[in-house]
């Protein structure tokens, strides 16, 4: 249900459009109403207007370790964690903000995967923004280490998405 619009002195509806022609008081219900049923995303449309209003979401992942045996092996090195991954040398940063994507289409196999050879230029993954589809390329020939994001996981500009040693 839509909340009440303000209304003037002389009791006639309140118009705030701004000069681009946007009506700033629906914008601020729409966030009033992400914060309230804490959705990430809000969109609406109209014979003339579409509008999509979104809030930037905080994920945070757990990695829970596997408990230890009565009789501990010789340790393994431990996968870079998300942090040291930034500033690993071979880290491939995303490019853009989008959802990236492992694999050319649902079912078919990944481009890569950890423990893979690359040569320098060969797709590694394809980042969606805004419908278009962008072949990330491996910047350098190498050994696939790690793999930091998951198929259709949302990605920002410089996240760390996989690296290559």
């Amino acid at each position: 249900m839509a909340a009440p619009r303000p209304t003037g002195k002389n009791g006639s509806k309140k118009n705030e459009m701004s000069k681009s022609g946007v009506d700033q008081e629906l914008i601020r219900q729409l966030a009033s109403l992400l914060k309230e049923t804490e959705l990430s995303e809000i969109e609406i449309e109209t014979d003339n207007l579409k509008l999509r209003v979104s809030r930037q979401v905080q994920q945070v992942s757990a990695h829970f370790a596997a408990a230890p045996s009565a009789a501990p092996a010789a340790a393994a090195p431990a996968a870079p964690a998300p942090a040291d991954a930034a500033s690993h040398p071979g880290a491939v940063a995303s490019p853009m903000v989008g959802t990236a994507y492992l694999a050319a289409e649902p079912g078919s196999p990944p481009f890569v995967t950890v423990g893979a050879t690359v040569k320098e230029g060969q797709t590694v993954l394809i980042i969606e923004a805004m419908k278009t589809m962008n072949h990330i390329p491996a910047p350098r020939s190498g050994k696939v280490s790690a793999i930091l994001v998951e198929d259709g996981q949302p990605v920002e500009f410089g996240e760390p998405l996989l690296v290559i040693e």
